[in-house]
């Protein structure tokens, strides 16, 4: 596995701290209308930098975990921008046409970036144990 430069860990670490802080701010009510944006400029640092954290082996099982990881990126991406939407209702206005398309927008919108956290954060441990796992087997292989 390709690792991070010392510029690149910070960003990492940092990114998904702020992320933490941002969602957590968001869940209990604490400014939302900054904490969602916090929220999303740690998901996007936290996962530009996982995603240069490169596979450079042969292990094909590993390299569908990365794959299924960079999914658990771009929902934690999804997540901010539905936070975003959550607070801002930048596109209620397209949906408001009639009872159902606010419904709609309710359905779509309203609060589920929660779904899209749980989800991603679900996905991410996992990978992050089986991609572990995967390299401490390909190590022990490649040592004897």
């Amino acid at each position: 596995m390709k690792q991070l430069n010392k510029l690149e860990s910070v960003i990492y670490l940092l990114g998904g701290i702020i992320m933490v802080i941002g969602a957590g701010f968001y869940a209990f009510l604490f400014i939302q209308p900054v904490s969602c944006w916090i929220m999303l400029a740690g998901a996007v640092a936290f996962t530009s930098m996982q995603s240069r954290q490169r596979y450079l082996g042969t292990s094909l099982s590993i390299r569908r975990l990365r794959k299924i990881m960079s999914l658990a990126g771009w929902g934690f991406i999804l997540a901010g921008l539905f936070m975003i939407e959550d607070s801002f209702h930048f596109l209620r206005p397209f949906f408001t046409g009639s009872i159902d398309g606010y419904s709609s927008y309710v359905s779509i919108f309203h609060h589920n970036w929660v779904i899209l956290l749980l989800i991603s954060a679900i996905i991410e441990m996992y990978t992050t144990h089986r991609i572990s796992y995967e390299l401490k087997k390909e190590n022990n292989h490649s040592h004897t």
